[in-house]
């Protein structure tokens, strides 16, 4: 039927702003609960993230070498 929408009742809006601050509230309260690394440590794993990409895009750029390689002498 028309003018039965039900999702837009004027009482729904407190309960929705409630919830979201409910939510909030919540999540101050455990933001300082987190133990967040030291700074040496996040540096030190980075450098460790990076030299490893590094490590792995040029063990697969000369194997891409070698199989070129390799195929370039199949005729």
């Amino acid at each position: 039927m028309i003018g039965n929408d039900t999702s837009s009742q004027p009482g729904k809006t407190p309960e929705f702003i409630n919830g979201i601050t409910t939510y909030f509230k919540g999540v101050k309260s455990e933001w300082g609960k987190i133990s967040w690394p030291e700074r040496r440590q996040v540096v030190a794993e980075t450098l460790f993230v990076i030299v490893i990409v590094f490590v792995f895009t040029v063990s697969v750029y000369l194997m891409d070498i070698i199989f070129k390689g390799l195929l370039g002498l199949i005729k």
